[in-house]
């Protein structure tokens, strides 16, 4: 009897921890409804953070989940934006604020702060999560 219990515990055990890799492989593999942003780089110094009705300059890169670039400001000039006046997707209104020159963030953004049901054709799929790597160059 004591070793069917060794049994039904140790098969118990490797239920649990199978359950559990299910549930965190499960939770991994479905992107956040919520912006994540990251810190990449932070400046040694922040003088000023920018905020709303800030004009930022900025070099960016985004891409899909997939790893596919579909947009960058890399191999070209900066990008220069207003933020929070809704010149840009509403994941880079939020996800830029309190930033600092210097900063670097990568900005996951689920659809609905993105380009949403309706996407951005050809380069951009209806619903598409997006992931942007944003470096702050000036605030004025």
């Amino acid at each position: 009897e004591k070793k069917n219990m060794k049994v039904t515990v140790a098969v118990s055990v490797v239920l649990c921890v199978v359950l559990a890799l299910a549930v965190i492989y499960t939770e991994a593999a479905q992107p956040s409804d919520k912006l994540q942003i990251g810190v990449l780089v932070r400046p040694k110094e922040c003088t000023r953070k920018s905020g709303v009705g800030d004009k930022l300059t900025v070099h960016y890169e985004g891409k899909l989940l997939d790893g596919s670039v579909f947009d960058s400001s890399l191999e070209r000039d900066t990008f220069e934006f207003t933020v929070g006046r809704g010149q840009v997707i509403q994941g880079w209104d939020r996800g830029l604020l309190g930033m600092c020159v210097g900063e670097k963030r990568k900005l996951t953004i689920p659809p609905a702060l993105g380009y949403g049901a309706q996407g951005s054709p050809p380069k951009i799929p209806a619903n598409s999560h997006l992931v942007f790597t944003v470096e702050l160059f000036g605030i004025n």
